[in-house]
């Protein structure tokens, strides 16, 4: 190890110093590449965290291709974030040196406006994200403003910990929030990165629970994750077929693509939701009798606080629901943006970032 890169926090936790790597964006079109950076001084009310562990999530596609017209270089993508508290800004309280946290999609906000006021700090009009509003987790070193920052709890590893501010936590909201009756029955539409997460949730909290994705092989994985009954959507049409067994009371649609919705919606109860978590650029066409007469909900789920990024690995916890991911190294993020891509990442990946400490 070189001590330019690290010092001992006095929890033992290896706390980096001084210089990090940090994987960039430099320009339109240019590729991701590795810059040795000398860490900053949080300023008041943000906090730097020595990053062990960062998902790449598919939202990671566009902000690893950095060509929006606002864009400002250079970019350092990653919004599931999970390290260790090295260096406190000025005022902030509550938070020690050492503390393991993750920083997700979730990466702040203006505190004050109405949303704010309510709680409801995702819907901040002033919200930043990590990779966007400021350089993200694909580095050995993040600064993040204090509210952003979720607790890890005792028993979770902080590579299980990093996908739990995004993919988990969204997953997690958007099935709890749908207040689902007691052993009612949840679908879910992809079987990926939030998808997997998504079965495991519903299982857990006592759902019946139906997978639906492509080919009969993924039928057993998705018991094994938890679900009771498999869907394959090349096979039969999904909507039809969850009417068969009974109807959902929630679709957690996860898989990036409206197209099959308003097929899925003929899977729907009466007074049953479809949650989009999962979407893509196009339009959602739906009939609207169908909706009126069976009193029924199409809706759309962001993700969570940071409060709700702990409730949900707190539940994780204690449950035994975990990502299943690929790790690989930090330098390799490219390749993982490649492999997300192509959709040969098998559910996550999650970057090491502490490999060279």
């Amino acid at each position: 190890m070189n001590p330019l890169y690290m010092h001992e926090a006095e929890s033992g936790a290896t706390i980096l110093s001084s210089i990090a790597i940090t994987m960039r964006v430099a320009a339109a079109g240019a590729a991701l590449t590795p810059e040795a950076i000398e860490t900053v001084s949080p300023e008041r009310g943000w906090v730097r965290v020595a990053v062990s562990a960062s998902g790449v999530c598919h939202a990671d596609i566009s902000t690893a291709a950095a060509q929006g017209f606002s864009t400002l270089f250079p970019v350092t993508p990653g919004h599931e974030v999970a390290g260790v508290i090295a260096e406190l800004g000025d005022d902030v309280e509550g938070w020690s040196v050492g503390d393991r946290v993750v920083v997700g999609w979730f990466g702040g906000s203006c505190g004050h406006c109405e949303f704010c006021r309510v709680g409801d700090v995702v819907h901040c009009a002033r919200r930043k994200v990590p990779g966007l509003a400021y350089p993200g987790g694909w580095s050995e070193s993040i600064t993040v403003p204090a509210d952003a920052l979720a607790r890890v709890p005792e028993g979770m590893d902080l590579f299980d910990a990093a996908p739990m501010g995004c993919a988990g936590v969204t997953t997690f909201n958007a099935v709890r929030h749908a207040h689902v009756r007691a052993g009612g029955t949840v679908a879910v539409f992809g079987l990926g990165g939030l998808g997997h997460l998504a079965i495991q949730f519903a299982a857990k909290m006592g759902y019946r629970t139906i997978a639906i994705a492509r080919g009969a092989e993924r039928a057993e994985l998705a018991r094994q994750l938890g679900a009771h009954h498999y869907i394959d959507s090349t096979a039969q049409a999904p909507g039809a077929a969850l009417a068969e067994l009974g109807g959902a009371d929630l679709i957690v649609s996860t898989a990036p693509t409206t197209e099959p919705v308003a097929e899925l919606l003929n899977g729907l109860r009466v007074h049953g939701r479809l949650t989009l978590v999962g979407v893509d650029s196009g339009a959602v066409h739906v009939p609207a009798a169908q909706l009126v007469l069976k009193g029924q909900v199409l809706t759309g789920h962001l993700t969570g606080s940071a409060r709700d990024t702990e409730e949900a690995m707190r539940f994780a916890t204690t449950t035994g629901v975990r990502p299943v991911f690929e790790r690989m190294t930090l330098e390799q993020a490219g390749e993982a943006v490649a492999r997300i891509s192509a959709g040969a990442a098998r559910f996550r990946i999650v970057l090491d970032a502490s490999e060279n400490r």
